[in-house]
């Protein structure tokens, strides 16, 4: 028997802090840009702010833009192997002032701020490393203003 393909649409972001740093939460059994699904009445940037706040506590962001759609499978439980989940993922870079995070999502139970540099070999789906090396170079311009 065929298993069906679920379909979900997300909305998430990479944040920068004013030490050119990004933001990665913890979903217990993956690192991953903050992010989560869209309610109904929301926008995807409304979705992605909420998402950001809930999984790293950051309430103040500055928004530089939209960075594209990530497309890929959601991680399937204990981290190992694909779902049968295919996610689309609304992307938006922005910028904070705010240091401390403090997750509210149990989750998403940790939040850590991490070099640029690093940033890929935290990701643990290889989609989002893929996008992150892709606009890599447009989160770095926007690190240093």
């Amino acid at each position: 028997m065929k298993k069906e393909i679920k379909k979900k649409f997300s909305a998430g972001g990479i944040v920068l802090n004013k030490k050119g740093e990004v933001v990665l939460v913890s979903q217990k059994v993956s690192w991953s840009f903050p992010k989560g699904g869209i309610k109904k009445g929301e926008t995807e940037l409304e979705a992605a702010m909420r998402e950001i706040w809930e999984e790293s506590g950051i309430e103040h962001l500055d928004l530089i833009g939209e960075l594209g759609v990530i497309e890929r499978s959601k991680i399937a439980i204990r981290g190992k192997g694909e779902s049968f989940e295919m996610k689309k993922i609304a992307m938006f870079l922005f910028t904070t002032k705010q240091k401390k995070l403090k997750p509210i999502d149990s989750d998403n139970p940790e939040a850590l701020w991490i070099k640029i540099e690093e940033v890929a070999e935290r990701l643990t789906h290889e989609k989002d490393k893929e996008f992150f090396l892709s606009v890599m170079d447009q989160v770095k311009k926007h690190s240093k203003s």
